[in-house]
């Protein structure tokens, strides 16, 4: 690995940590936007409600613990009303995971064998079931509306019906803002992933980087993980996608932890750091 100084470490870390805040400041945006309808927040209060949802979904399998943590710093009335706008939110995400995870595949071509060898079942869900399925959620998405309707039919899901209406109120022009917001912050993180492997001296070019990460992401939302231990498997899979264009291994590792510990590990304690404060006040204020 190539040696790196002291002032370029600290301009790519820079720029990678800008770019974190700007991760999760485009979902504060998605979050607010969807929120319009139950109760209009500032960006500030949804950035700190996304960063409260991290702490939460930090321990949670495939972070479904998120929602916990968003609707501490909404009013008591609608936080329950605000359940299904969460899943609107990470139902955007994951469209745009598996549409740009299966483009990394293709991308890669047999570069990709090597790593599916052995998993013959994956490798048919990947090139023949993924693109079906995520047509179809597409489709559902932009149609979440009819699809509410057509389970309050269903008694059992009718008394809940309160958790769900909001999705009927979520109309088109704002499903696209979510998906558009969606694909920015995808290529947020691609950005951050090649410039800290420029930064260790993997010599991979950027659509190389984007197809490995993308790969890595979609494997990662299909696997059922718990965000704070899935490092371990999200460096096995993005080395073994890298293989074929580098044996910087080394690289290739301090890179994916840097990542993991900037993008989850910092907005995980300072989530954890509002969360304090919000339960500290409420406390104070009983007293008062």
């Amino acid at each position: 690995m190539q040696q790196i100084s002291i002032s370029q470490l600290l301009i790519y870390l820079s720029i990678v940590l800008f770019l974190m805040v700007l991760n999760w400041t485009i979902e504060a945006l998605k979050w607010q936007r969807v929120l319009r309808n139950v109760q209009r927040i500032s960006l500030t209060k949804a950035f700190k409600a996304i960063l409260s949802g991290v702490s939460f979904s930090a321990t949670t399998p495939n972070r479904v613990g998120e929602y916990a943590g968003r609707v501490l710093f909404l009013d008591e009335g609608n936080r329950l009303r605000s359940v299904s706008l969460t899943i609107v939110c990470s139902m955007s995400q994951l469209i745009i995971t598996l549409l740009m995870g299966f483009l990394g595949f293709i991308f890669l071509g047999n570069k990709a064998v090597g790593f599916l060898q052995g998993y013959s079942v994956w490798k048919d869900i990947l090139l023949f079931a993924l693109p079906i399925g995520s047509l179809i959620l597409l489709l559902l998405y932009f149609k979440i509306s009819h699809l509410t309707r057509m389970l309050e039919r269903f008694s059992w899901v009718a008394k809940y019906r309160y958790l769900i209406v909001e999705m009927e109120k979520t109309g088109n022009k704002v499903l696209l803002q979510l998906l558009l917001l969606s694909l920015v912050r995808y290529a947020v993180f691609c950005v951050q992933y090649f410039l800290l492997f420029h930064l260790f001296g993997v010599s991979i070019d950027f659509w190389q980087s984007w197809a490995t990460v993308s790969a890595t992401f979609l494997v990662l939302a299909i696997i059922p993980t718990i965000a704070i231990a899935e490092l371990g498997l999200r460096g096995t899979i993005i080395w073994e996608l890298m293989k074929p264009f580098t044996a910087n291994s080394l690289g290739v590792t301090i890179a994916t932890v840097a990542i993991w510990f900037i993008n989850l590990i910092i907005p995980a304690i300072a989530g954890s750091i509002l969360i304090a404060g919000v339960k500290l006040f409420r406390k104070k204020t009983e007293t008062d």
